[in-house]
């Protein structure tokens, strides 16, 4: 039996001004074959999970006014959120102040002019940020997207609207439940590339799933100190998931394999560790992750030296 499920409400969003959709959400996507969300330059279509059940977003972009459509048992909950995720709540006219700007380096200084139209986008959702992140530790991006989009395919399920609506992507896919995620059998990790490290670090996070949507209503500082009460999940996890589940302006991820190195070729000519990173940010702290964002838009390359971290394979035959 075919359900249909009928287009939910829709609603109106003004940016206000300059807006890039793909430089904005693009940070949600966990690569380029995560079914979850779908990206070009004026539309996005994002499927997600909500306390009231699954629900799918349409987003056109018109300018800087974005007509929002919504499908299924989570639509209101996810339209009430839309804002927020489009970064309705992102404030950069302190970093833009000419005082402010003026202390800048020229690299970011020429970044922020060429890109005026990003935004940080906030989730809310502690969960679907948690999961990716902790996957991604200690291995490359490559071979954890490859992993997650694994497991995307086989536990996760068709969007709202996907089989009534035409204009949804039909490859579209919700993310499992947490509790679909605690069911997942031992060997399905392991047949995704997830090492029992990493798995386990997972299922201990999702015992504690209440209280960490509670961290979504903290400040960014707050809940990636709380978050790291969780064994297995430190710095590094805690500021990939503010960044996304906040829009947090200010942390950055200590302890990632390439960004300390990328930070200190683009603000002192040298590699640096993570204090020293920290070091050359802390001028600015309120708004790390804002410098870090447009070192990466200023198309800045770091020097190509030193090894490559090598792609484990934890599948087996």
């Amino acid at each position: 039996m075919t359900v249909t499920i009928a287009l939910g409400p829709t609603a109106v969003w003004n940016a206000g001004g300059p807006y890039n959709l793909q430089q904005t959400l693009g940070i949600i996507c966990r690569g380029p074959a995560d079914r979850t969300v779908r990206l070009t330059h004026n539309a996005a279509w994002l499927a997600f999970n909500t306390p009231a059940g699954p629900a799918t977003l349409g987003i056109t972009q018109d300018g800087p006014e974005f007509h929002i459509r919504s499908w299924g048992p989570g639509a209101e909950l996810a339209l009430k959120g839309a804002p927020a995720l489009l970064g309705a709540h992102d404030d950069w006219s302190s970093f833009d102040s000419p005082a402010f700007a003026a202390t800048l380096p020229r690299l970011v200084q020429d970044a922020r002019r060429r890109n005026p139209a990003l935004r940080l986008p906030a989730t809310g959702r502690m969960v679907d940020a948690l999961i990716p992140a902790i996957l991604e530790q200690k291995v490359t991006s490559l071979e954890a997207r490859r992993g997650y989009a694994t497991l995307l395919r086989k536990f996760g399920s068709p969007a709202p609207g996907v089989s009534s609506d035409p204009a949804v992507p039909h490859d579209l896919l919700v993310a499992p439940s947490p509790a679909q995620w605690a069911a997942i059998p031992s060997w399905a990790w392991h047949k995704a590339g997830v090492g029992p490290q990493r798995s386990a670090t997972i299922l201990r996070m999702l015992r504690s799933t209440s209280g960490l949507e509670r961290l979504a209503q903290l400040p960014a500082e707050e809940a990636a100190a709380k978050m790291q009460s969780i064994p297995g999940i430190g710095v590094w996890t805690a500021a990939e998931v503010t960044q996304r589940t906040h829009g947090d302006a200010d942390q950055v991820a200590v302890g990632d394999y390439h960004l300390a190195a990328y930070v200190g070729w683009a603000l002192a000519g040298k590699a640096v560790d993570d204090a020293g990173m920290l070091e050359l940010l802390e001028p600015w702290r309120g708004h790390r992750q804002r410098v870090v964002r447009m070192l990466h838009l200023s198309g800045f390359r770091k020097p190509a030296r030193g090894p490559r971290m090598t792609i484990q394979d934890h599948r087996g035959h």
